[in-house]
């Protein structure tokens, strides 16, 4: 070959100008293959082709996890039907420009007691068709180490991610038009969901769950979640963007919570969660709860900006008791809870504690009912209420002086514009005394009132 100055200029030349002119999201493609693992159009994968490509991409999945290396899939549109995902599947799309398009079957990616998974920058779209229930889009049973990032997951007609036995890490992706839940984990073994952005669901936003009360110590962290309803609707069951079932030792930190149908973040039987430093707006039945059988919750340093009620920490008659309520701002709250919980249900109140708990250094404004509640008649032990700040309620603190109710402290706080009294004795939700901060008022031997600071 007579390979001359000319033909090295030229050949250079050419060169570049195809470096030049691929787009970003190819040259990346290019790169993954040539450099990681494997190409799907290696084994006959069509991107952009009308058929269905199901069994074309499922051999390279194949041949990828036998050889350990990843598979690229290179920007374009893939129409495909339930692939299994084998021990060591690495799936490695282009953000943005590589899509699945579901043409049904139980789950688009399905992965059974197979580990070390990672599903990378792959839109998955499930055309809205309907799944069997318990299913997900994404599908992950019994595997240790499933890392979903940088995803988009798109009109899923069943839930988009369901996860049971797993570890791993579900972060950075976008999950929106969902038919059920965005992101459900039964009994996980070491889960990270964070970062990800979540609207438009009609179930839960995300759901960390137990068949048996226990440790999980599943992370939930730094998510937006929106726009979340109570499609099937019930009392309290659906439209929460966090919730957590049986699960102990839960972390839910700094996520931005808004326009749900119920709760921001539901603790039900699920001891140790800590609920902290959320940013929560308009949502309309309890904010931020923990409830049923449980012991121990820490809520601190959370925001709450239209609600039906602030806190709520409570069924002691089951067992669910110790609390911190620290350093929460809670404000305009609505007078009404949503249609399908119970009618008497209390709203407009900004905290309600019922044992062994502590509330303290919390900023309260616009509460229609209380600001603080403490008990429910009998159901009261050992509560401390120090350090408040409380404006704008129709009652300031509502203590249960009920026969059988245990003691409590009312001290150090700041309670201003509360026609009703400051500080008032219940029985159950029925005030029955006068203001007992007022010189001469009434006392009770299990309400101990300290300073507090009342402007009138």
């Amino acid at each position: 070959m007579d390979l001359n100055r000319r033909h090295l200029i030229g050949a250079t030349a050419a060169g570049v100008a195809g470096a030049v002119t691929a787009s970003p999201e190819a040259a990346r493609a290019t790169q993954l293959t040539s450099a990681l693992g494997r190409n799907v159009t290696q084994h006959g994968v069509r991107p952009g082709s009308p058929d269905d490509q199901t069994g074309a991409l499922q051999r390279a999945i194949d041949d990828a996890a036998r050889s350990a290396v990843p598979l690229a899939l290179p920007p374009g549109v893939y129409r495909v039907g339930t692939l299994h995902l084998a021990n060591g599947t690495h799936l490695l799309g282009v953000r943005g420009a590589t899509r699945l398009v579901f043409n049904g079957g139980g789950s688009m990616l399905l992965g059974e007691g197979a580990g070390h998974i990672g599903i990378d920058g792959i839109i998955c779209d499930g055309s809205n068709i309907p799944l069997p229930a318990r299913h997900g889009l994404i599908h992950c049973l019994g595997g240790q180490d499933i890392r979903i990032t940088d995803c988009e997951i798109l009109n899923s007609g069943g839930n988009a991610i369901w996860l049971e036995q797993v570890s791993g890490d579900v972060s950075n992706n976008i999950i929106s038009d969902t038919a059920v839940t965005a992101i459900t984990s039964f009994d996980a073994r070491g889960l990270i969901v964070s970062r990800n952005t979540i609207t438009r669901t009609s179930d839960n936003g995300i759901e960390i769950l137990r068949y048996e009360i226990g440790d999980d110590g599943t992370l939930v962290a730094d998510n937006r979640i929106e726009d979340i309803k109570a499609g099937p609707g019930g009392s309290g069951q659906y439209g929460n963007a966090i919730n957590a079932y049986r699960a102990g030792n839960v972390i839910v930190r700094g996520n931005r919570v808004s326009n749900c149908d119920y709760s921001a973040v539901r603790g039900n039987s699920a001891s140790n969660i800590q609920i902290v430093n959320n940013s929560i707006s308009d949502v309309r039945e309890v904010a931020l709860y923990s409830e049923f059988s449980f012991e121990g919750a820490v809520i601190s340093g959370n925001t709450v900006d239209g609600a039906a009620f602030g806190v709520s920490v409570c069924n002691f008659d089951q067992g669910g008791r110790i609390a911190v309520v620290q350093g929460n701002v809670i404000r305009n709250l609505l007078p009404k809870r949503p249609i399908g919980t119970a009618p008497d249900d209390e709203a407009g109140i900004g905290i309600y504690v019922e044992a062994d708990s502590a509330v303290t250094g919390n900023v309260i404004e616009n509460a229609p009912a209380f600001g603080i509640v403490a008990g429910w008649g009998k159901y009261l032990r050992d509560v401390a209420i120090t350090g408040n700040v409380i404006r704008k309620a129709f009652a300031g603190i509502g203590v249960s002086v009920t026969a059988g109710a245990g003691t409590a402290l009312v001290n150090n706080n700041m309670i201003s514009e509360a026609p009703r009294g400051a500080v008032v004795g219940l029985d159950h939700a029925r005030a029955v005394t006068a203001d007992l901060s007022a010189d001469g008022a009434q006392r009770y031997a299990q309400v101990v009132i300290g300073n507090n600071a009342v402007r009138r």
